[in-house]
This record gives C-alpha cells, structure tokens and sequence, in this order.
C-alpha cells in the first residue's frame, strides 16, 4: 500500500481512538503491523497535537474559564476548583511517564502486552458500566484516584479515556462530569507527552495534513461520543466487549 495513504489511515485511526475509550496507543501498534508502516517520532508527534487540538477547540470556553479562575486565584470557584482537580490528577501520570519513560518504551513492541492491555480495557469498561448506587462529586480524593488510575494508561491497549473515565463512574460521578473530567486530563498529558519527545524541535510544516486530519476526526468523534453515545455507561459495554475480542484475536495470532 502507497506510504501516503497508510499514513492517511495511521492519523483518521490516531483521530477516532484518543477519544474512544479502547486505547488509540494500541490500535496504531496494529495498523502499523497490518499497514506495514513505520512512522517518524514527529509524525506521531503531529497526529497527538492534532487530536489535543481538537479537545481545545471542542472544550474551549471550559478551558478558558479554568485558566482565568486559576490566576485570579480564585479556587473555590466552581471552575477554579474543576482546575485544582485536574492539575492533581495529571502529577501521577506525569511523574510515572517521566521516570519510567524508557520502560514504557520498551513494552510497547510486545504484541502480547498490547493483547493484555484491550484485556484490562475490556474489563475495566465493563465493570464501569454498572450503576452500582454511589453518588459523589469531584473531590481531591476523587481526583487523585482517577489521576493514579491514569498511570496505566501509559502501557498500550489500557485507553486512558477508558480507564479515567470508568474510575469517575465507579467513583459515583454522574456520566457527563466523569465525561468531561476524563476529556479535559487529556490536555496536560497529551502536551507534557509530546513535549518531552520531541522537546525544542519544531514539527515540520509538510506534516500539517496529519495533524488537520486527526484534528477533524478527533473533534467530530468527541462530538459524538459527548452528545450522543457515552452519556448513558451502559453504552461502556459495548466498547469493553469489543476490547475483549480484540485482545482474544491477538492472543490467537500470536499461537498461530
């Protein structure tokens, strides 16, 4: 297949599943193996800005009124809160991806780590989806448990939105501020990722279409899945079942 068109495929993939809850780290391991395509740190780089991008755009009005609260210093407010809440849930994630960053490295050219990553999606998501009675809000504790749960994220085929998202619910967060708790954790991680791989570099400007395409897939798939489809968690059991045979078909082939 022409290098261009796989890559076209590699960045609308990067786009749908940032956002889906089954682990966009892990389905480009496999397109890259099906596609037989080997991508540039910066295009990975690109295909990241291009989804962080579209959470920018999608959640911009959240986004800058979490910024004013915070430096006007006014944290009880009830964005200036929302701010606190989601800067402590991003110092697991951070300080694990910074010290092990070589680990993390390594698993990701196992084939059986990626299987037993769509395992424990699958799993997590299912269990997410059951209204188990508990009623909370957001609170340090919540946040930095949901923020821990981040962490395994970091090993590909655990999704971040999936694992974030179904600790929110199980947590007793309603399904729309788990939603938009777990949506807006993507921004530090996302940015502090991509500036510790490609550090002071600039992107190169020919890559501009990888980082448009991801941005529009990724921005219509937000759209989607926070309007329509995972505003009820029983929809979560359709993504964990699917995560589950996707993690079986891999097993399979790596016996074959």
């Amino acid at each position: 297949m022409d290098s261009f068109v796989s890559a076209i495929i590699i960045a609308i993939i990067q786009g749908i599943t940032e956002w889906i809850p089954v682990s966009s780290s892990g389905h480009l391991f496999i397109f890259e193996s099906l596609l037989d395509y080997k991508y540039s740190l910066t295009f990975d780089v690109a295909l990241h800005f291009g989804t962080l991008m579209s959470v920018f755009v999608y959640f911009g009005r959240d986004i800058t009124n979490i910024i004013e609260e915070l430096l006007k210093g006014r944290f009880k407010s009830e964005n200036g809160r929302l701010g606190v809440y989601l800067l402590i849930a991003t110092i697991p994630a951070g300080i694990a991806g910074f010290i092990f960053k070589d680990i993390f490295e390594l698993v990701f050219s196992d084939i059986r780590i990626v299987a037993l990553g769509f395992g424990i999606t699958g799993l997590f998501l299912i269990i997410g989806s059951f209204d188990f009675g508990r009623k909370a809000e957001l609170s340090f504790g919540n946040s930095l448990i949901i923020g821990i749960a981040q962490v395994f994220s970091i090993f590909p085929g655990i999704s971040r939105s999936g694992t974030t998202l179904s600790t929110g619910l199980l947590l007793g967060l309603d399904e729309k501020s788990a939603l938009k708790f777990s949506f807006l954790m993507a921004i530090p991680i996302i940015f502090g990722a991509n500036m510790l791989e490609i550090g002071n570099e600039k992107l190169p400007s020919e890559l501009i279409w990888a980082t448009l395409a991801s941005f529009i897939v990724g921005l219509l798939v937000l759209h989607v899945l926070y309007k329509y489809i995972l505003t009820s968690r029983r929809n979560l059991r359709y993504f964990g079942a699917y995560a589950l045979l996707l993690a079986l078909g891999l097993v399979i082939f790596t016996m074959l």
